[in-house]
């Protein structure tokens, strides 16, 4: 249940992102443009979640040995797309063969389901991922031709896909195969853009998040540096617009240049006049403490009392807020993917024991697995065949 609200509700507490999750009924997304809007937002009066902390060197040893242990799992759970695929059969049997694979050291226990729930269906193929667990390792062993697949909690370094395009002539196959988490530390949390609580704003574009943080502006317009830009009035009108994002190369960084800043085949730049930071961690904070900030991290890391704002791809909408049901059902656009990357020529099939995997993990029955598991988020149906159609 929702708490209670008035129109003329103070933002007190300023947090207006913080612990959703118990909050959101399963099945229903929250969309700001689904109903007219009173003129304040509902407010979610509860405190900013604790701050996390670096891994130590011992807890990441640890982790490229066994995986990261696992977080507590959301209190609900999404219900799986019913529309989702039924698991194709293998062949009576036809298919076989063994292949090793690396995995992200949040990922080993979703993979090791997936093989135990694949091989039930196609128990002459074997497939084993094995230590040290790093998507960074396992995508140089992929170039090195050691490895026949790796699964990587985030998009690929783009010095990784350059140095195996110079090897191959081509880029590597990337197929999405589930959703991040919600806001799990260090487990693909989605990300989010916040404002500091006194902020009028609402809501924001792609295309102006580009127009705010880019120095290409491949989604057009002009530069955007004060707040009056944005159609605010009033004192807010003339003040700058200070950024706080993360120092290249970061996974979180590499998300929004991918997702906002770059469109049509073009790579987008960050500005260089941003309040660049080297760790995600203290980015709520500084927003918290600057009236005119704006800043981006992932919502695990949203530590403090900011406003965070609905988005949309284009101005016309539908514009979503960061809440765990929208998350949930993939609606809103700033949630991330886990990726199976392979080695693939363009224009050549997969080999067809690994298209069985792949096809497995994107049927009912391997993201049921994710749902099992209970830390990431299973794919919609949509998302599946998008990723059906890269391999098929």
């Amino acid at each position: 249940m929702r708490p209670r609200a008035t129109r003329d509700m103070k933002r007190a507490c300023g947090v207006g992102l913080m612990a959703l999750a118990p909050a959101i009924l399963l099945g229903q997304a929250e969309r700001a443009d689904a109903e007219p809007q009173p003129t304040a937002m509902v407010e979610w009066l509860e405190p900013a979640v604790p701050a996390n902390q670096p891994q130590t060197p011992a807890q990441e040893a640890a982790a490229r040995e066994h995986g990261r242990s696992l977080p507590t799992p959301e209190i609900l759970q999404p219900t799986l797309d019913p529309a989702l695929p039924v698991v194709r059969a293998c062949n009576n049997g036809a298919l076989h063969g063994a292949f090793k694979g690396g995995s992200s050291d949040v990922l080993p226990g979703l993979v090791t389901l997936w093989i135990q729930r694949f091989n039930k269906y196609c128990p002459q193929v074997q497939i084993s991922v094995s230590p040290p667990f790093a998507g960074s390792l396992g995508a140089k062993e992929l170039i090195k031709q050691n490895l026949d697949f790796v699964f990587v909690s985030r998009e690929l370094r783009p010095d990784d896909i350059e140095e195996f395009t110079r090897k191959f002539g081509y880029a590597p196959l990337s197929v999405p195969v589930s959703g991040g988490s919600y806001r799990h530390f260090g487990f693909l949390d989605s990300v989010g853009f916040f404002v500091h609580k006194d902020n009028p704003l609402e809501r924001v574009t792609f295309q102006q998040l580009d127009a705010i943080l880019s120095s290409t502006h491949h989604r057009g317009g002009a530069p955007v540096t004060v707040w009056g830009q944005l159609g605010l009035s009033g004192e807010w009108a003339d003040k700058p617009i200070h950024v706080y994002a993360l120092k290249p190369w970061n996974g979180f960084e590499e998300f929004v240049r991918q997702r906002v800043l770059s469109t049509s085949g073009k790579r987008g730049e960050w500005r260089a006049d941003l309040n660049f930071e080297r760790l995600v961690f203290p980015i709520a904070g500084r927003v918290a403490r600057d009236r005119y900030g704006l800043g981006y991290t992932g919502l695990a890391f949203v530590d403090a009392g900011v406003k965070s704002l609905a988005v949309a791809q284009s101005e016309s909408g539908p514009f979503y807020a960061p809440s765990y049901g929208n998350v949930a059902l993939a609606t809103y656009p700033l949630s991330r993917l886990i990726y199976f990357n392979v080695n693939r020529a363009p224009g050549r099939p997969l080999e067809p024991a690994l298209a069985a995997f792949l096809h497995f993990i994107l049927s009912r029955e391997g993201q049921q697995a994710v749902l099992d598991q209970a830390i990431y988020l299973p794919l919609r149906a949509a998302q599946a065949a998008q990723a059906r159609a890269l391999i098929d």
